[in-house]
């Protein structure tokens, strides 16, 4: 089996199968490489130098100032197709893949990886002592340690140019300042969602889309802000997931616009119970009252008789005492405790042993007028043949 499309070294959350991987022809088709960095920052570079380069190679690549350290995660005629997904055009400027990593490399990467903790830390103490309303998530430092990217969160727009140059001053490499939400702060934090489940935004999303109170009221869930939001404060990104099912579900069913007339008042639409295929309808307008609950045929059956002008006496369908119901039947027609019978048959033969310690004489009968029989049977056979 070849397992050139999948990798251990990549994180499963950008992982990106190369289904092409095992055609030559592929794999020569484009001098493009898709490289991954931290987090879930990926790039594309230019293969000038034609190195050999693989699924999970560890190359040097050029950036601005000096180089950076990532993975290689696709080669071949899939990354035009990833460029032409994230419209990056392939006559634009693309920077180029150096070398494979060398030990050297690798050395000052792992030094400049153990210092974005403290960074961090002390990045923070800075912004609040600059009196900004922002913070500081994430340090990312560049493979040779001439650039560290600071993310950060902000509710409103933060003037951090002085921030910029203190923290030029305090680490001495260029700074880049990136913003990001509360998702995707909690996509790099990680946890364990209410589904006992990793989160969906540190496990496997990359891209997030707004989720609103709509997609929870299309659902039927109650309104609980301690129950719809996630650990990010924000609403739960798996809102979105059944949304589309459940609108394509409730096409079938009436509007809940429309009331019920009846012989003893208005019906309006209260709970709809797409499992079950039940609506429920309350006198009142506002609030639950003498709830009714009916199936959707029957709804429609009634909204039908209204537009003609007719009421029926209730929702729900009278059933007719005079007519004769269907009963019981046994599916199985055998008895579910035939085994047991049996058993205290022979519970009872194993008792009458045990109490007068010889068997059973019928028992004994039975046997040897079967042996007789069988002699007979085979005697005359015998007389037959000679």
């Amino acid at each position: 089996m070849n397992s050139k499309g999948c990798s251990k070294k990549q994180a499963n959350k950008l992982n990106t199968y190369d289904w092409l991987c095992d055609i030559p022809e592929s794999q020569y088709a484009t001098d493009y490489v898709e490289v991954q960095f931290k987090n879930t920052r990926k790039g594309y570079y230019l293969n000038s130098n034609k190195i050999s380069l693989e699924k999970g190679d560890v190359v040097a690549v050029e950036s601005t100032p000096g180089h950076d350290i990532g993975t290689v995660t696709m080669t071949g005629k899939l990354v035009l197709l990833q460029m032409k997904k994230h419209r990056i055009r392939s006559d634009a400027e693309i920077k180029r893949v150096y070398r494979k990593a060398k030990p050297v490399d690798l050395e000052k990467f792992e030094e400049a990886k153990s210092k974005e903790h403290e960074t961090m830390i002390r990045s923070r103490k800075i912004a609040e002592g600059l009196g900004l309303q922002m913070k500081i998530g994430d340090v990312e430092y560049q493979g040779d340690g001439n650039k560290a990217i600071f993310y950060y969160i902000a509710d409103e727009r933060v003037d951090f140019r002085q921030l910029i140059k203190d923290l030029a001053e305090a680490f001495h490499v260029r700074i880049e300042m990136k913003q990001i939400g509360a998702r995707q702060e909690a996509g790099r934090i990680g946890g364990i969602g209410p589904c006992g489940r990793e989160l969906c935004c540190s496990g496997w999303m990359c891209n997030f889309v707004s989720v609103s109170t709509g997609a929870a009221r299309l659902q039927d869930i109650s309104l609980n802000p301690q129950k719809l939001a996630g650990q990010c404060a924000k609403l739960k990104c798996c809102l979105n997931y059944e949304v589309d099912d459940y609108m394509e579900s409730q096409r079938k069913y009436p509007s809940r616009e429309i009331s019920l007339e009846t012989q003893t008042g208005t019906y309006y639409h209260f709970k709809t119970d797409i499992f079950k295929n039940q609506m429920q309808y309350s006198s009142d307008k506002h609030i639950a009252a003498n709830l009714v609950t009916i199936t959707s045929e029957r709804a429609y059956e009634i909204i039908n008789m209204n537009k003609k002008g007719m009421k029926p006496e209730s929702l729900i369908i009278k059933i007719d005492e005079t007519q004769p119901q269907k009963g019981y039947q046994d599916v199985l027609e055998e008895s579910l405790t035939r085994f047991d019978i049996v058993k205290r048959k022979k519970k009872k033969k194993n008792k009458k042993i045990q109490e007068t310690g010889k068997p059973d004489n019928n028992s004994n009968n039975s046997h040897t007028n079967k042996n007789m029989q069988l002699s007979k049977m085979g005697k005359k056979k015998n007389n037959g043949a000679s």
